[in-house]
């Protein structure tokens, strides 16, 4: 009769400790990368604010590339990228939802001219290094169409964005697109050199965004609200100019760099509102509508094959988490 009752509360106790051991979730895995919209979240982790709102999450640093051939591979749930990519990533290798439009580029994305060269109609005739297929690409196409230019006008250099600045400065190229610190780079290695376009002059055709494993998001739905949520928190703070020293300090903490070198950084970029997030998610065909600038990316990739047909636009976009925040 004691082994009996000995072994009851034994099982019950086993039973105790696997009911606790189901009922906590794995980590949500996000990968993020160098950019301000994302370097962001680094405010909600120094201040534990996931928790504070009852999930968890761990962030993984990678470069910006390696952070989406992570998430292709399954190592993480979600990764921090531009919706251009998201459609690049899903039709390469793994789809994704974007739940969070963190920002769009402000001038951090740049075409940078070497000396001499003062404006996008000059570049007739000229070299220009770019990486193939990715956001400053788009971004040059652009700058040309503006000018009365194509990509018939220049001799395009298909190079790495990370090697951009290099590139200009062994005068290999006679400008550059990139984005920041690769452009930024670009105008200290190369004296007298100019950002002669930038995305400041195309608001909305660069939005970066969370994007999420679709299983992850249906499965876990609650979870990834709570992210949601903890996101603008972090832009609330954002916003309260009495916060700026503190975040600037903490955002150049993790790329290493001094606040007062990062502060440009973060200008060039534009970080939502809630409110003014709500209007970005709006089913439109410009680009002040995330739709509308996925669109005009995803015509882009087909052009330049990318990959083969156009993209269900729908399928890769979920403003609901966001929306739900509002009412």
């Amino acid at each position: 009769m004691k082994f009996i009752t000995k072994f009851k509360k034994s099982f019950a106790l086993l039973a105790l400790i696997a009911s606790s051991s189901l009922g906590q979730a794995e980590a949500l895995k996000i990968a993020y990368s160098d950019w301000p919209g994302w370097v962001a979240w680094e405010i909600a982790i120094q201040k534990d604010w996931f928790k504070k709102a009852g999930v968890e999450v761990e962030f993984l640093w990678f470069d910006y590339v390696a952070s989406m051939d992570a998430y292709a591979a399954g190592k993480v749930d979600a990764v921090c990228m531009t919706n251009g990519d998201a459609l690049v990533t899903g039709a390469t290798g793994k789809p994704s939802v974007g739940i969070i439009i963190n920002d769009y580029s402000n001038g951090n994305d740049m075409i940078v001219a070497a000396p001499g060269i003062k404006s996008v109609k000059e570049l007739k005739g000229k070299k220009v290094g770019v990486e193939e297929g990715f956001v400053c690409h788009l971004l040059l196409l652009k700058a040309l169409s503006e000018n009365g230019l194509s990509a018939d006008d220049i001799t395009l250099v298909n190079t790495p964005t990370d090697k951009t600045a290099e590139v200009l400065s062994s005068g290999a190229v006679d400008a550059i697109g990139a984005w920041q610190p690769n452009s930024g780079n670009a105008l200290k290695a190369v004296s007298g050199s100019t950002a002669i376009y930038t995305s400041k002059n195309a608001p909305g055709i660069i939005y970066d965004l969370l994007s999420v494993d679709a299983e992850s998001l249906a499965t876990r739905k609650d979870d990834w609200a709570k992210v949601v949520s903890v996101w603008y928190q972090v832009v609330d703070y954002l916003k309260d100019e009495d916060n700026m020293d503190e975040a600037l300090k903490i955002l150049a903490a993790r790329v290493d760099v001094k606040p007062e070198e990062y502060e440009p950084f973060f200008q060039g970029t534009y970080i939502l509102s809630l409110d003014e997030a709500l209007e970005k998610w709006n089913n439109g065909d410009g680009l002040d509508s995330v739709y509308g600038s996925t669109k005009f990316v995803d015509s882009f990739n087909v052009k330049f094959e990318v990959y083969e047909k156009p993209l269900e636009i729908e399928n890769y976009l979920d403003p609901s988490l966001t929306k739900a925040l509002k009412k």
